[in-house]
């Protein structure tokens, strides 16, 4: 016939499906397969848009501000502020800048010029991130110097399979 359940196995039964639920974002994210095929990272094509950028210069961590939420609820439209924070002068300004997705499988998600007249260089973007990474954002002053600022972000759900 049918078997008795007592109150205790229940709760027990309950509380244990709850502390799997109650797992941080990132153990959980480490327990999804990773992304094959046409959604897969391309480290090759994140190091070549990098030594595009650079040209083999090293960057400068000060200077560039980067805001990219630590939590990304919606991957299909993460907000990232990117903003110059040195001065701009009519000798040297911000000609370019890019911001990578490190794991997507196209990295290069924007990229902006600007000219001595804007006065300033900032940027409010909205990108699609395919997982949890590292997103990166690079500006190239007038005078060669490159800028780097970078800042890790945890996605929700996969956004460029949407």
């Amino acid at each position: 016939m049918f078997k008795h359940t007592s109150r205790r196995s229940l709760v027990l039964g309950a509380a244990a499906a709850g502390a799997v639920l109650a797992l941080p974002a990132p153990a959980l994210a480490q327990a999804r397969t990773p992304l094959v095929g046409p959604l897969a990272p391309n480290p090759a094509e994140f190091r070549k848009v990098m030594e595009q950028f650079t040209g083999g210069k090293p960057g400068f961590a000060e200077g560039l501000q980067l805001e990219v939420p630590v939590l990304a609820d919606n991957p299909s439209a993460v907000p990232v502020k990117v903003k110059v924070t040195l001065p701009i002068t009519e000798q040297d300004w911000c000609e370019e800048i890019i911001v990578l997705a490190e794991l997507n499988p196209s990295p290069l998600t924007c990229r902006m010029q600007f000219t001595a007249a804007a006065g300033t260089a900032e940027a409010a973007v909205r990108i699609r991130l395919s997982q949890s990474q590292t997103v990166h954002a690079l500006a190239r002053m007038k005078s060669g110097r490159i800028l780097i600022a970078k800042q890790a972000t945890t996605v929700a759900a996969s956004g460029c399979g949407m």
